[in-house]
């Protein structure tokens, strides 16, 4: 018994402060230094919550909006993943080449027109938010026809959602899909 008191309250004394306590204390400064970003980036309109910057949003059936990346979880954060399928398999070829048809369909190229990867292959969580500006280029005649705009205004918000690569090095140009469909509705 001697031995077992000690051991328990050292137990419970690190579960106090490593479970509840260090958590407590982390969450409540980041909700204060960085109060957006703690919550999950959440995007609001009208105290809705409409989505979240850092997750993609599934608006690859409607014409008016720009697509993203395809999802292999269906854009659930819950169990995101990728599909798992190789590069020899006949299932991600099949699939591939319906998404290579499907955005060419939509968007009114021609046939030899390369489509860019990210819009054929779902990412490795199958969430990513970005695409890139080329994929959203082939994608602003179909969004302006759609909504009965100008194409050149389309093409200019375009241009204003391409984020430069982080720290002016990392990463690749990008757009948010999410925060460009969203500044597509206010402009209607």
């Amino acid at each position: 018994m001697k031995q077992l008191y000690p051991a328990f309250a050292i137990l419970a004394l690190l579960t106090l402060l490593t479970g509840v306590i260090y958590p407590l204390t982390v969450t409540g400064i980041a909700q204060v230094v960085f109060p957006k970003k703690s919550d999950g980036s959440l995007i609001k309109e009208e105290g809705i919550v409409v989505g979240s910057s850092l997750i993609g949003q599934n608006m690859n059936n409607d014409p008016r909006y720009f697509w993203s990346r395809p999802s292999a979880v269906g854009y659930n954060p819950l169990p995101s993943g990728g599909s798992n399928l190789s590069s020899t398999s006949a299932t991600l070829e099949e699939a591939v080449g319906q998404r290579t048809a499907d955005f060419r369909t939509a968007n009114q190229l021609a046939e030899g027109t390369d489509v860019p990867a990210e819009m054929v292959f779902a990412s490795g969580s199958g969430l990513d938010p970005h695409i890139s500006p080329e994929a959203a280029r082939l994608q602003i005649d179909r969004v302006a026809e759609a909504r009965n705009l100008p194409r050149e205004q389309v093409a200019d918000l375009v241009e204003d959602f391409v984020e430069s690569p982080q720290l002016g090095f990392l990463g690749q140009p990008r757009v948010n899909v999410l925060l460009l469909n969203l500044a597509l509705d206010e402009l209607q």
